[in-house]
């Protein structure tokens, strides 16, 4: 393959580009045509926020969703022969709790030269603000949704994050995330030290650590906003 495979960072929301995506990232976008994405439609707005004089009309894509085969993937890096390609995930960095991964994992295969490029990862972004273990933790995606399995699973990570010493990370869908922290605050011990990070980035940006038994009274209207939750308890 003569072509790079670049794994491109978008914002986490509506925030300032210049303040989240680096300017060599800026000026490598243009000179792209092809690119893999989950959202055509926000990827052309994104773009156009990224240089508005791109002619989103000369652009190939490539839509990457929970429906796209293997084979459907083998066939969008055919465009490598020839040309670079760019990968872009709807909020983040692609590849990370994200369907870029499995691109990024066929290209490998394809010995394609895969490039990385920095920019904001809500993950990365909420342990580093949480005061949590950095050197031992996991990213559990999203909980069940049975309250019976849900409640099960959230004692199961806390009983991990003191028997392991390791930070314990998830996501719920937007609308449930009032209900998320109702069931946290039931299932935790009560010395669990919960953090909740939402619109990372944003200018309504909310983060914040206590422990569990403190959050009773002091939970703020997360509904529809991008939050990640993380506990960690100490021996």
């Amino acid at each position: 393959m003569k072509g790079k495979l670049f794994l491109i960072p978008t914002t986490l929301g509506d925030s300032e580009i210049d303040q989240v995506i680096p300017m060599h990232i800026q000026q490598l976008i243009p000179d792209l045509k092809h690119f893999i994405v989950e959202n055509i439609r926000t990827t052309r707005r994104y773009l156009k926020k990224i240089d508005r004089n791109i002619n989103i009309d000369e652009l190939t894509f490539y839509e990457l969703n929970k429906h796209t085969s293997p084979n459907d993937i083998s066939g969008y890096l055919n465009a490598l022969k020839e040309h670079d390609m760019g990968i872009i995930s709807e909020a983040g960095c692609p590849g990370v709790a994200d369907p870029g991964a499995d691109v990024v994992k066929i290209a490998h295969t394809k010995d394609i030269k895969v490039i990385p490029l920095v920019g904001p990862s809500s993950i990365l972004l909420s342990l580093m603000a949480s005061g949590f273990n950095g050197q031992n933790f996991a990213f559990n995606g999203y909980l069940p949704i049975q309250a019976g399995e849900r409640a099960k699973k959230i004692k199961q990570l806390d009983n991990r994050s003191i028997n392991e010493g390791q930070s314990q990370m998830f996501i719920e869908t937007p609308f449930r995330n009032m209900k998320m922290v109702e069931d946290l605050i039931q299932n935790c011990h009560p010395s669990t030290k919960l953090c909740i990070a939402a619109d990372i980035t944003l200018e309504t940006e909310y983060i914040k650590t206590m422990p569990v038994k403190n959050w009773k009274n002091n939970v703020p209207d997360l509904h529809k906003r991008p939050t990640i939750f993380l506990i960690h308890r100490d021996k």
